[in-house]
């Protein structure tokens, strides 16, 4: 493969890793924990636009080679997310007085409930969406670039999420008071903002990007059961490079660390013979090298806990 194809390749695997960056980003801003659990949220999405396309799978016409139930099936993915995500904060997390470390762990195991539950339901095996595989398209191949049209509606539909967020911030009423939220906890309660509110929209929006990032992961590879968890230390460090709890920061980790784990397998070429299997462990040696130049990440601004939106 060419390095523009490795290229390629790794702008699509960043795209998905970029959405689930920005969610565990937004998640931690607000809520103020890591969550261990974001990964296995990605998967909770991918499944539930799995059995929606199962449902609606031929509805519509087709763009990018894909039906248009497909983009709903990423909708109810998006939606179910939300949903479960809402409903273990006011079940699992709200109740607990803990901290932020004590929350952590205990996402650890909100992961494992979610995994096994999919499991029961769905086996440990290999789901695909029932759509056919595409060629390269035709006409990208005279430079190099061997991209097809699904690897394209993902990194089309990822930047149209990513724009959407960054609307949200910083031109609605919602996003203002999400980034003083983020700044000053304290300051916004004392300001009349509905923390509590701004709260549960933090996991809605933080879930759903994750349910999106699930259902494309089905789409580039396949659905299993870890198919999140695998993804997730990717995306931690991810969020570490940008700088813990920005959110811009998270969308440039999250596309450098993507760059980085497809584009590893170009280190043979220099005599480091190691595989994509190794891209992770490479991103995570990349991530340490930037944080001993840069404590706070490439976008953290310094401030206690590097926390802001």
């Amino acid at each position: 493969m060419s390095v523009i194809e490795f290229a390629a390749n790794g702008v699509v695997y960043s795209s998905i890793i970029v959405l689930g960056s920005i969610g565990l980003a937004i998640i931690y801003s607000i809520a103020g924990f890591a969550n261990f659990a974001h990964g296995d949220t990605m998967t909770v999405g991918g499944y539930a636009a799995f059995i929606a396309f199962g449902a609606i799978g031929g509805l519509g016409t087709t763009v990018l080679a894909l039906p248009v139930g497909f983009f709903v099936a990423v909708l109810v993915g998006i939606a179910v997310a939300a949903v479960v995500a809402i409903i273990t904060e006011k079940i699992v997390y709200e109740p607990l007085d803990i901290g932020s470390i004590g929350l952590l762990i205990t996402s650890i195991g909100v992961a494992f409930v979610y995994r096994a539950l999919i499991q029961l339901g769905f086996g440990a095996g290999r789901n695909q969406f029932d759509i056919p595989a595409q060629r390269p398209i035709e006409e990208l191949i005279a430079y190099g670039v061997r991209v097809t049209p699904h690897d394209l509606a993902i990194v089309i539909s990822a930047l149209v999420l990513v724009v959407g967020v960054h609307v949200l911030l910083q031109y609605t009423d919602l996003g203002r008071k999400m980034r003083a939220m983020a700044d000053n906890p304290d300051l916004a309660r004392a300001s009349g903002i509905r923390t509590h509110r701004i709260k549960l929209w933090s996991w809605v929006l933080g879930a759903g990007l994750a349910g999106a990032g699930g259902a494309f992961l089905g789409l580039y590879n396949a659905l299993t059961p870890r198919v999140g968890f695998s993804v997730l230390l990717v995306i931690f460090a991810a969020v570490i490079l940008g700088g813990i709890g920005s959110v811009y920061g998270a969308m440039l980790g999250g596309f450098l660390i993507g760059m980085v784990v497809e584009m590893t397998p170009l280190l043979s070429r220099v005599g480091i013979p190691i595989g994509v299997d190794y891209g992770p462990a490479v991103a995570f040696v990349i991530m340490v090298v930037v944080l001993l130049v840069r404590p706070t990440g490439i976008a953290g601004d310094g401030t206690a806990g590097g926390e802001g939106i």
